[in-house]
């Protein structure tokens, strides 16, 4: 992120939001709007004397989900680039009350600016890569599981927090009431490979839940000497050096428990008991345990719809961002000059994220170093002559490649054919039969129906005049 930061050839946009994206590859017009921080980016040091003075720190913080708290000013996570702070205009007192300026008055850069506005950039770029990343799986939609109602159920991220050394509790595991447990239990599959029908979650698998669970096992039993659990549907240890990983936690004492169909968290005697059943034998088990951690896959954002719209790219049923194709274009997307990154197009995990986006950048490197773009030859057309101009095709049109425009004095729909995919959506709808695909014109289709026929006899009918 530093270097980035610091690269003469990057602009860093940070807390902004793409708002719209026109045109096509090589020509594309993205209007952002960069949010208010109310402080300027250009003075300000870093230096964090705002965010130590400020006097509302109860607020939870959003980077620890929730575990810690942080002040109405502050910094997203301590490694941000650039590394300025932002006021929490909905948290911060002076916004709410017209009170307290604490921040304004020991900044010794004066960088504060309380009447700061948001800014839109409009940017003319020649390619694009979505990058957007995943949500964590709210277990809160498995009751079952205790979530949210049960003290000491954790999910795997809260669990990260809690043992990251720079975390709210300095790396520090305990339990609700101050104790360090003593035996954990890890439940795989939260929100992942959920067969249709039979509750909330995701049918795929998230591929990742595994290896951190293995991590977070052999985190607790190094940090804590606890007895850790692991209670798995399978153990799916895919990537390099993944498998030895496995064996290794095993040998160091984590004991792993099968389970199949569901699986519940309770209170019981003092202690949370996980229950579930053996696929082998049918019969119940159960662990006692003090804490519970949720192993939570991976999701779309929740604006993945939206991001979708805005940069016209399609998503596969799971809601993910759809590459163009699966084994030959894995990075490209069916809009042309838009590229896919990391988590956004599905579950992966690191190795596999660096390796995609390093892919995508290349693409996108080569088509802008290639200086032309190759384009299929099936793009739709409009016969002038005949549209009626009825934007019929307009709204139909996916990829936006149709606009009304002046000819000869009366309104008429053309196509830019640098977006066409030449689905043919608008050929079959025209109402006045203008919209034509090319190679696949009345009468080119006509040709072909007569050839596939011929042998049996059957003539031509005429469908016009």
């Amino acid at each position: 992120m530093v270097s980035v930061g610091r690269h003469e050839n990057i602009t860093l946009l940070s807390y902004s939001q793409v708002e719209s994206v026109s045109g096509y590859v090589g020509n594309f017009n993205v209007r952002v709007r960069r949010k208010a921080r109310y402080v300027d980016e250009e003075t300000c040091t870093g230096c964090g004397t705002c965010v130590e003075k400020c006097p509302w720190k109860k607020l939870p913080s959003e980077f620890d989900l929730g575990l810690g708290t942080r002040p109405a000013i502050y910094f997203h996570f301590a490694q941000a680039v650039p590394r300025v702070p932002v006021i929490d205009r909905e948290n911060c007192a002076y916004f709410l009350k017209g009170k307290c300026r604490a921040c304004e008055k020991f900044c010794q850069t004066k960088s504060i600016n309380f009447e700061q506005q948001d800014q839109i950039v409009d940017l003319e770029v020649g390619t694009i890569i979505l990058a957007t990343g995943f949500k964590d799986y709210d277990p809160r939609h498995v009751p079952a599981l205790g979530y949210g109602t049960l003290d000491n159920v954790l999910t795997g991220m809260e669990l990260e927090r809690l043992v990251n050394s720079g975390g709210p509790t300095s790396g520090e595991v305990r339990l609700k009431d101050g104790r360090r447990p003593e035996r954990i239990a890890l439940v795989h599959c939260v929100g992942s490979r959920q067969k249709p029908g039979t509750g909330d979650g995701h049918e795929y698998c998230s591929r990742v839940c595994c290896m951190y669970s293995l991590k977070l096992a052999h985190l607790m039993r190094d940090s804590l000497g606890a007895e850790v659990v692991e209670f798995y549907r399978d153990m799916r240890a895919f990537g390099k050096d993944y498998e030895a990983f496995s064996e290794r936690v095993q040998r160091e004492g984590v004991q792993l428990i099968r389970y199949e169909g569901e699986i519940a968290v309770e209170r019981q005697d003092g202690h949370l008991s996980v229950r579930a059943c053996d696929p082998f034998s049918g019969l119940p088990v159960e662990a006692q345990v003090d804490m519970v951690v949720l192993s939570t896959g991976m999701e779309p954002q929740i604006d993945q719809g939206s991001v979708a719209r805005v940069f016209g790219v399609s998503r596969s049923p799971d809601g993910f961002f759809l590459e163009k194709h699966p084994k030959l274009a894995p990075v490209e997307t069916t809009t042309d000059g838009v590229y896919l990154a990391g988590a956004c197009q599905g579950p992966k995990d690191i190795p596999d994220t660096v390796a995609q986006g390093g892919a995508a950048a290349a693409a996108a490197l080569s088509l802008m170093d290639h200086g032309f773009v190759d384009l299929e030859p099936f793009t739709s057309f409009i016969n002038e002559a005949r549209c009626g101009g009825c934007r019929t095709c307009e709204g139909l049109c996916p990829f936006h490649a149709i606009d009304m425009v002046e000819a000869d004095g009366r309104r008429v729909a053309r196509v830019n054919e640098v977006l066409c995919k030449g689905c043919g959506a608008c050929a079959a709808a025209c109402p006045a039969g203008a919209a034509e695909q090319r190679g696949f014109t009345l009468e080119q289709i006509y040709a072909e129906m007569e050839g596939a026929l011929s042998g049996v006899g059957i003539v031509r009918q005429e469908a016009w005049g």
